[in-house]
């Protein structure tokens, strides 16, 4: 009976020190410490930052000429070729001018016809003055009837009206040979200015269409190569920012490690989509979705060099500049949710500039995207404050940016100690209070 009993005790104090290293395990890993956070840090410092639009696009000619005929016709006679230089005024074409001939000749034919008859009205009415001017006296001694005497009175208007209508046909014909003439000079085309023929498009033996009918045939572009453009298109967003005279630095992809200075002379009123059919606009709105807003810039190059028409071309156009401003990477910037009552933000961010609420949570934490869309919840722009072996997530408002840094216009202060990596560390891991440790060594990005 005795054995039964020290069994019996031995069993319970078997247990109860298990009962003990159970809770003992779980206390212990319940209360332990997270590992630091290794992270790079950097002084907030002040500095010149200027903000800048980036665009693409092509190169084009400041002035160009595309060539159309006026007149319809068979070229005859093509006196330059691509990549050729001409003088203002040089022959660059003819079109067969035989027709043009026949239509002239026609017309002279038509005004010398039209000399005839007037002279013929004249003397009509030469005679009718006579008659009249006779048979007035005759009238008057009741020598002839009142009838005779309309007669003759009617002749001389009517003949007045002949050598009126004749000398008008005179001027018909006039401006018949003026414009036929003209036609036949249209059949030789000379250059409009100084230029490059930068595009060829026929050649002898082609028929070409003129102006007169639709828009005419293309024949060849000429181009002043001395003064060059990049057109490049900016989005909605970025427009506003834009106007003449800002600078710019151009690269063009055939002159590689090379910057060209230019200087924005043209920023287009109204998108590009305005420029087409409201029609196409919505035919093409529907079968393939909302597309970008894209408004024209042109930039004038200040740098000469061998540009061809047509070359693709970078844009970093400078839009605004801060001098001396607070400033931090923008590595450094991320963004949290603020806890809070709607249309309070402004409180809770003023608030967490002091005191960083505990409920400052990121937004790219797997789980917790979802409160973005819960009421009172605002994401805001904070940066990790080093305080001794923890950080404070302190809230910020920021303004311009150039290519590494953000302007701080409101939360920190020059030498406050920020944290600027790694990518992984400010997007994700650190939060208000987390323990970190510097590292001088490289920093996981991601």
């Amino acid at each position: 009976m005795s054995k039964r009993k020290g069994n019996r005790k031995i069993f319970i104090i078997c247990a109860l020190v298990l009962v003990v290293l159970a809770v003992l395990t779980f206390w212990v890993t319940r209360h332990k410490q997270e590992p630091d956070i290794a992270v790079t840090t950097e002084k907030v410092a002040r500095r010149n930052l200027t903000e800048s639009v980036v665009a693409n696009g092509r190169i084009y000619p400041v002035l160009q000429v595309h060539i159309s005929a006026e007149v319809s016709g068979e070229i005859t006679e093509m006196h330059v070729k691509e990549g050729d230089f001409v003088h203002k005024g040089d022959l660059l074409l003819k079109i067969r001018p035989d027709l043009y001939v026949a239509a002239l000749n026609q017309a002279k034919a038509s005004y010398q016809s039209s000399l005839a008859a007037r002279t013929t009205a004249a003397a009509n009415l030469e005679k009718a003055e006579a008659d009249y001017n006779r048979n007035v006296d005759l009238y008057h001694k009741r020598l002839i009837s009142e009838a005779d005497f309309i007669g003759f009175k009617v002749g001389r208007e009517v003949s007045m009206a002949s050598l009126q209508s004749a000398s008008n046909q005179v001027d018909m014909a006039m401006a018949s040979v003026a414009s036929a003439d003209e036609a036949l000079s249209k059949t030789t085309i000379l250059a409009p200015i100084d230029g490059t023929v930068s595009k060829l498009n026929s050649q002898v033996g082609e028929r070409v269409l003129g102006t007169v009918q639709n828009a005419g045939t293309d024949i060849m572009v000429i181009s002043d190569l001395s003064r060059m453009e990049a057109r490049v298109d900016i989005g909605e967003m970025d427009i506003v920012l834009l106007k003449p005279g800002q600078n710019a630095k151009l690269e063009v992809d055939s002159f590689k490690d090379r910057k060209f200075a230019g200087i924005v002379t043209d920023v287009a009123n109204s998108s590009k989509d305005m420029n087409s059919s409201a029609s196409a606009f919505s035919s093409s709105s529907s079968s393939s979705g909302q597309t970008a807003t894209q408004f024209q810039v042109r930039i004038r190059f200040q740098d000469l060099e061998d540009f061809r028409p047509g070359m693709s071309v970078g844009a970093t156009i400078e839009t605004r500049t801060r001098s001396n401003v607070i400033t931090a990477p923008i590595t450094a910037v991320t963004t949290r949710i603020v806890k809070g009552k709607a249309g309070n933000a402004t409180n809770s961010i003023a608030a967490a500039s002091t005191n960083p609420p505990a409920d400052i949570s990121a937004t790219n934490v797997p789980g917790k995207a979802d409160k973005k869309s819960e009421p009172g919840n605002k994401p805001v722009e904070v940066v990790f404050v080093l305080d001794g072996e923890k950080v404070k997530a302190m809230p910020v408002k920021i303004g311009i940016a150039d290519e590494n840094y953000w302007e701080i216009t409101e939360g920190l202060k020059e030498g406050d100690e920020i944290v600027t990596g790694g990518f992984k560390a400010i997007s994700r891991d650190l939060d208000d209070g987390k323990s970190v440790k510097k590292n001088h060594g490289p920093i996981e990005k991601l």
